[in-house]
């Protein structure tokens, strides 16, 4: 098995899961001109994949054989656990690309130690659609040795190719840390669409502004941050008051816009109790010291 294919020293690649995600990633390989063998558990996955020029293998055993570099992306490191024991990894370098947390991370890179295999944790931050892009961001941790050896071939994937350092459970953090805030953005843009929707106005109209709006959010974070790293919250460009003051307004947008506010309920809580302790004229980022103290769960109740 040589470590390299003939077409111009690209390196032999083996893409293990082939939903969505890994089915992009497989083709970017291919347009890349990577020598690219694919494994999926049901096989129509991987035989539509080789007719775009895949070598499709039936067992893992012999996927894994094929290449020295093998990427995973399947839906956790349990479901990757499982696809890969059969295979011998002894030799080669195994990527996962997989939600999951720190300790899965961790728990993956000690089993691919115990049989012989370079690791590397990673993520995907952004859709399949975005595969092989120059903004696309893909980042890595682990030996850094590795990362360096493959860091070419895995800049076909996205050109934001990033190793965040030694740790290896690095990558899983940042994904938690990062994508935590995916699904409180959405469900913003929700229900702004469920209030215009109910005026007839249609939902597309909300886009041009909502990315905008979205872009001061990103064009604050870096003070935001300072104040974090620094621990000093008492020169605010928005306090927290402000925001506070806000929860009545939240309430009566959804009486009057017949929409269904209850997801607002635990961050207003979170307001209410920085308020309680005092942070009304500090910044908002101090609600990263109350996050860093969750409210203990109650005590039960006295027996008898």
């Amino acid at each position: 098995m040589s470590h390299m294919s003939d077409n111009n020293n690209r390196t032999d690649v083996t893409l293990v899961g082939l939903g969505s995600m890994g089915a992009e990633l497989a083709r970017a390989f291919i347009r890349a001109g990577h020598h690219t063998t694919v494994w999926n558990r049901t096989k129509e996955k991987g035989a539509a994949l080789a007719v775009e020029g895949a070598v499709h293998e039936l067992s893992i055993e012999d996927a894994v054989a094929a290449s020295p570099l093998v990427i995973t992306c399947l839906t956790t490191y349990e479901a990757t656990l499982e696809a890969l024991e059969p295979a011998v990894l002894e030799g080669r370098t195994l990527i996962t690309l997989n939600s999951g947390t720190p300790s899965g991370a961790r728990t993956m890179a000690a089993w691919a130690a115990s049989r012989g295999a370079d690791y590397l944790d990673g993520a995907v931050k952004n859709v399949p659609d975005a595969v092989g892009k120059p903004d696309t961001l893909l980042y890595y941790s682990g030996d850094k040795a590795v990362f360096d050896r493959y860091a070419e071939t895995l800049r076909v994937l996205g050109g934001q190719t990033v190793h965040l350092g030694e740790e290896v459970d690095l990558a899983a953090l940042y994904e938690y840390a990062v994508g935590g805030t995916l699904l409180p953005a959405l469900l913003g843009f929700f229900q702004a669409a469920a209030l215009v929707t109910g005026r007839g106005l249609p939902a597309s109209s909300l886009v041009p502004y909502t990315v905008s709006w979205l872009e001061m959010i990103g064009s604050v974070l870096p003070s935001l941050a300072r104040e974090i790293d620094a621990g000093d919250y008492g020169r605010p460009a928005s306090s927290l008051g402000l925001f506070h003051e806000g929860i009545v307004y939240d309430e009566e947008m959804g009486r009057e816009g017949g929409i269904d506010v209850s997801w607002h309920a635990p961050m207003h809580d979170l307001l209410r109790r920085a308020v309680a302790e005092g942070h009304a004229g500090d910044s908002i980022s101090v609600l990263t010291e109350l996050l860093r103290k969750p409210v203990a769960p109650p005590s039960p109740a006295p027996l008898g």
